[in-house]
């Protein structure tokens, strides 16, 4: 046996069981609002899942010694798999979202905190349906499984091997030896930066529903809003402010906050990742804002470091949320936004991307090449924060970093089977790659995704799954050597 099945079952009924709880916000959310068919629709799911988790959970026996690796990389890539098909139900039962195809992709884009949509008029969703909605960019956020390592204990687990399956979460092994005691530090400090940005909200006039709303979309980088023109909807200087902070906050390593917390300051301000993650960000507001501001789009250069800041943030820590229609902005600013959908935000955040730390390691090994080019036989090493870099890093960044543009390439193949022109193609593999979430012509910030087909909607929630979990967990399945009993 290549595979620890019952260990696999078991973990699968405590992720349904938690899957089953965490949907009891948004069912009391459809009671505070008297949504009875969103209520039902949530009771059908919930209790379903409640009993047949609860059955696998008591009934099956398993050894969580003997996990390996393998497992770890099965369990997470079912997890979230089967997370999105679970919480797509409710959209389904309730007739808002009828096609369940377009169901799991709503869902799948929520989980991974892409914030792509099939829907044309979101506000015509009920308040249930919108929150469950955007819950999921908060759940998602910090890793399905991460939420799960923190309760495993208790439970006589150790969940190790699943989390190093799972690299979208913070590398909580830099904090402390407990993988459960480190989960509940991360999830203490995500939880505070979700209530803080709750309440400056609300102290600048908003609803404590879309407060919410707008919270869960940026600290989990997500970016779905309750109204179909997104930030720009509330035109408010004040709420733009908060909102950037937070997904600028969010886009940085949870594992420096960390260090605050404990007074590392050195740690904190010298950490290379975080200096870079500020150098790209304030590089990418500085060139858009001047290029907005002589090519006229805006009356002044304020208005245009307004727009510029806010979309900047936004597309690089990969939350998607939109204050103006950028894809009417020169063709400057959006290549300089498309890059940055590469890039994304730093290591052990809630972004997601190619990172900022292997973008560092990429530039330094070309740095190294044309040195060695000219002295063949210096000896020169990457360091990253003074600490040399192991050649099976390097190999392991620059690996990840030509698959991720293989991905890119491939499903772009794929998706244009749809016959859409290639900006719309591209840019479409590009956001969901990278989790971002809108993307340019026919799926810009004031469009949507449901001018694809269902074969290619699959593709794209593949696409948005596979980063999310960056690469390898999902692509792995697919290979000989994973299901081979002798490896």
């Amino acid at each position: 046996m290549i595979l620890n099945y019952k260990a696999i079952m078991k973990l699968i009924g405590i992720i349904i069981t938690i899957m089953a709880g965490l949907m009891l916000p948004s069912l009391l959310c459809s009671y505070f609002y008297n949504e009875t068919n969103v209520v039902i629709a949530f009771w059908f799911t919930i209790i379903p899942m409640l009993v047949f988790g609860i059955i696998i959970t008591r009934t099956v026996k398993a050894d969580f010694n003997s996990l390996k690796i393998r497992d770890g990389y099965i369990i997470a890539a079912l997890c979230w798999t089967l997370s999105s098909a679970l919480g797509a139900v409710p959209f389904v039962i309730s007739g808002y979202i009828p096609n369940y195809i377009d169901a799991f992709f709503e869902t799948v884009s929520g989980f991974t905190t892409t914030g792509a949509s099939i829907l044309a008029n979101v506000e015509s969703l009920p308040k249930g349906l919108l929150f469950w909605r955007s819950f999921t960019h908060w759940i998602g956020g910090m890793g399905i499984i991460l939420f799960a390592m923190a309760l495993l204990p208790a439970l006589g687990m150790r969940g190790q091997r699943i989390a190093m399956a799972e690299p979208a979460g913070p590398t909580i092994e830099k904090i402390t030896p407990k993988i459960s005691q480190s989960s509940k530090i991360l999830y203490l400090i995500y939880i505070s930066i979700t209530l803080l940005e709750i309440l400056l909200l609300e102290l600048g006039g908003m609803s404590t529903f879309d407060a919410m709303i707008n919270t869960f979309g940026s600290v989990g980088t997500g970016g779905y809003s309750n109204y179909n023109s997104s930030i720009a909807h509330y035109n408010n200087l004040y709420f733009e402010m908060v909102i950037t902070v937070s997904m600028f906050l969010s886009g940085i390593n949870f594992t420096l906050y960390y260090f605050v917390l404990r007074r590392h300051w050195k740690e904190f301000f010298s950490d290379r990742e975080l200096r870079s993650y500020l150098l790209i960000v304030s590089a990418a507001v500085l060139l858009i804002a001047l290029n907005l501001w002589f090519s006229n789009c805006y009356d002044s250069l304020g208005e245009s470091l307004r727009y510029s800041v806010f979309q900047s943030v936004s597309i690089a820590t990969t939350t998607g949320f939109s204050t103006a229609n950028f894809d009417l902005w020169p063709t400057f600013s959006k290549m300089i936004l498309f890059v940055l959908m590469f890039i994304g935000g730093c290591s052990s955040s809630t972004s997601s991307g190619i990172k900022i730390i292997r973008t560092l390691i990429v530039f330094k090994y070309l740095k190294n090449s044309i040195s060695l080019r000219l002295h063949p036989r210096a000896v020169i090493s990457i360091k990253i924060n003074e600490r040399p870099v192991s050649s099976d890093t390097v190999s392991g960044v620059i690996n990840f970093v030509f698959l991720y543009i293989g991905v890119f390439f491939i499903g772009t193949l794929l998706l244009s089977l749809d016959n859409f022109d290639l900006i719309t193609t591209a840019s479409a593999i590009a956001s969901c790659l990278g989790n971002v979430g809108p993307g340019f012509n026919l799926v810009g910030p004031e469009l949507n995704y449901s001018i694809f087909s269902n074969a290619s909607t699959l593709l794209l929630s593949f696409v948005m799954l596979v980063g999310r979990l960056e690469l390898f967990t999902i692509i792995l399945l697919f290979t000989k050597q994973f299901w081979n009993p002798d490896r």
